[in-house]
């Protein structure tokens, strides 16, 4: 994680209202690991439901795309990923495998476990974020970017258009897509999904305090002071993680050369998960350049997976 671009994002968001950081920060070494608990807990749904679809589909996705170059974005643990892995492997025999993530001590553990348990895949991590220009190794029509757990729901229409765009400029016709997607649901059940009862998620939120606080050197930024909270936003159909101050916040960051105030009540907005419809989703990917090849969901209709393929 960079202080640069970390500093540009706290720039950017920290002084609007209400004040705002992308996602993407959660994930220092910490956060990245509180996520992978995370997924095994009871509430959160998501990654069960999507590893269910990719453990039913896996076969059918490695011959629909014919890819021999798998790129992961958001790549974590690349736990899910092993299902993708087994399913190429076994198809083609080798495979190039390109896991990127913001956080390198993750990556770099994972990436050397993947090498180490698939020894055909050449593996080639990258550390980034999708905020940049994208580009792919591997040849034009043999490429597949997976992009799973429901990430694409962190972004509001206008960045999501922005990133599924940046994403059909640095694939070649022929390349394929494989997107993981929350569904609209009981909004009891959603925000269930985020408030867990043991409390990992709170702790997963509040953490980006601690990387604000280590980060952009700030004094008097206490994770303490911020309590986790979560709410339904019917309208624009998406949960919103915010961290509310417990207290009058006063902080100075020293990187940046500013302070920051935050009245006990406010909240400051860390994450949205957008939930989607299938046929909305479709007319989004078709807008960006991809032409939706097959869309599969568990039968419990929770999330879904689509290949789409970029024209």
């Amino acid at each position: 994680m960079t202080t640069g671009g970390l500093a540009g994002d706290a720039l950017a968001g920290l002084w609007q209202t209400p004040p705002s950081l992308p996602a993407r920060w959660f994930y220092d070494e910490r956060g990245s690991r509180l996520f992978d608990e995370i997924t095994r807990l009871p509430e959160y749904y998501p990654t069960r439901r999507e590893a269910e679809i990719l453990r039913a589909h896996a076969a059918e996705i490695a011959a629909g795309s014919g890819a021999d170059t798998l790129v992961e974005l958001g790549a974590g643990m690349s736990v899910k990923t092993r299902i993708m892995l087994d399913a190429f492997v076994a198809a083609r025999g080798t495979l190039r495998f390109v896991p990127l993530d913001v956080s390198e001590v993750v990556l770099t553990e994972a990436a050397a476990a993947i090498a180490r348990d698939y020894p055909t895949a050449t593996v080639e991590p990258v550390v980034g974020d999708f905020d940049s220009p994208l580009s792919f190794p591997g040849e034009p029509g043999g490429r597949l970017v997976l992009f799973l757990g429901g990430t694409i729901g962190n972004f509001d229409d206008e960045r999501r258009a922005a990133f599924l765009g940046r994403l059909r400029a640095g694939l070649g016709v022929g390349d394929h897509l494989l997107l993981g997607a929350d569904l609209v649901k009981e909004p009891s059940r959603l925000l269930a999904a985020y408030d867990d009862s043991a409390r990992v998620t709170a702790e997963f939120n509040r953490n980006l305090i601690e990387v604000l606080r280590a980060t952009l050197d700030a004094e008097g930024l206490y994770v303490d002071d911020f309590e986790h909270v979560v709410r339904w936003n019917a309208e624009q159909h998406r949960v919103e993680m915010w961290l509310r101050a417990r207290r009058d916040v006063t902080a100075r960051f020293r990187a940046l050369g500013r302070d920051w105030k935050l009245p006990a009540g406010d909240g400051m907005l860390t994450e949205i998960s957008v939930k989607f419809r299938l046929p909305a989703l479709g007319a989004e990917l078709a807008a960006a350049g991809f032409a939706v090849a097959r869309t599969w969901t568990d039968p419990a209709g929770d999330f879904s997976v689509t290949l789409a393929r970029a024209t």
